[in-house]
């Protein structure tokens, strides 16, 4: 995903196309009454006495670690069946990430633009959505790399419209606006329709990563490019009318966000991290989610 912008809406995990409505401000006080508890997951070997001393007494004050998010990406973050509870890989990660260092996470959603403002201006102490770390996101936040993601194709089963992902010229394609899809991958497939002398792709950009997926569904647009977890995480919840195109390309690595001032904390959380992945609760994690790659070896703050 690109810098601070809109992502998408609220996802059931029920959903047949992945869609529905969350939209909370980022704007008032630290703690928000919407905050929900994540999934319980207990890391293997419990809480780690020496992480748990670098987190700030600000933040170990209540017990809570409060972390914002835009739960509208599954299986990455999104709202289980009662509407309200986040749940995901994501949120399992952040949540064990808490238990390691003796908290509890609790979530506050809100509309991806507003995820990281609400931890520099205080709102939350944290944030996971699904971030690619990149320059632009390093000059604001601390960001530790946990897992990695990779773009991949997504269309109608069968493939009707004859989409080659390597010539899409002339095609109509949707993607979530400002993600690293619409404003890196696309316009360098538009450069080479242009240069070839081809007519251009016609993009389709969604606030809402769930109106994306539902345009191909229903044939308003011939092609898709997400996450990869989230397009795979489509085609199992469709029941064959979508298929994926292609392998997955282009790896980059997510990050868990902690404001720019708060370098104990993100140093316990990189602990925290870390650990979580040599004792294999990532790997667990992953595992309920089907998530089949992106595992890393080293987490790192910035890298």
């Amino acid at each position: 995903m690109n810098t601070g912008s809109l992502r998408r809406r609220a996802v059931t995990a029920s959903a047949l196309v992945l869609t529905g409505a969350l939209a909370l401000s980022a704007c008032g006080e630290k703690k928000d009454e919407s905050a929900q508890p994540t999934t319980k997951v207990t890391p293997k070997t419990g809480a780690d006495q020496a992480l748990a001393a670098k987190v700030p007494a600000d933040v170990k004050s209540d017990g809570n670690l409060s972390v914002g998010t835009d739960a509208t990406y599954a299986p990455m973050e999104f709202l289980d069946t009662d509407n309200k509870t986040v749940i995901g890989f994501d949120a399992d990660v952040i949540s064990a990430v808490a238990g390691k260092l003796g908290l509890k996470a609790t979530f506050t959603p809100a509309p991806f633009a507003a995820v990281i403002p609400g931890v520099t201006s205080g709102k939350t102490e944290a944030a996971i959505s699904s971030f690619t770390i990149n320059p632009d996101r390093k000059k604001q936040v601390n960001m530790i790399s946990y897992f990695q993601g990779a773009t991949q194709w997504l269309v109608k089963s069968g493939n009707p419209d004859k989409i080659d992902i390597n010539n899409a010229c002339g095609k109509k394609v949707a993607v979530q606006k400002d993600t690293t899809q619409s404003d890196e991958d696309v316009p360098k497939r538009q450069k080479a329709c242009k240069s070839a002398s081809k007519p251009g792709i016609t993009v389709d950009p969604y606030q809402d990563q769930g109106q994306a997926t539902t345009s191909v569904a229903t044939g308003k647009d011939q092609a898709m490019l997400a996450d990869a977890p989230v397009v795979q995480y489509a085609v199992k919840k469709t029941n064959g009318q979508l298929e994926t195109l292609g392998e997955a390309y282009d790896p980059f690595n997510y990050g868990i966000v902690v404001d720019k001032k708060q370098t104990q904390l993100a140093e316990a959380v990189q602990g925290a991290v870390q650990a979580l992945i040599a004792d294999g609760t990532i790997k667990q994690i992953a595992d309920k989610w089907a998530l089949k790659s992106g595992f890393i070896e080293k987490s790192v703050i910035n890298p």
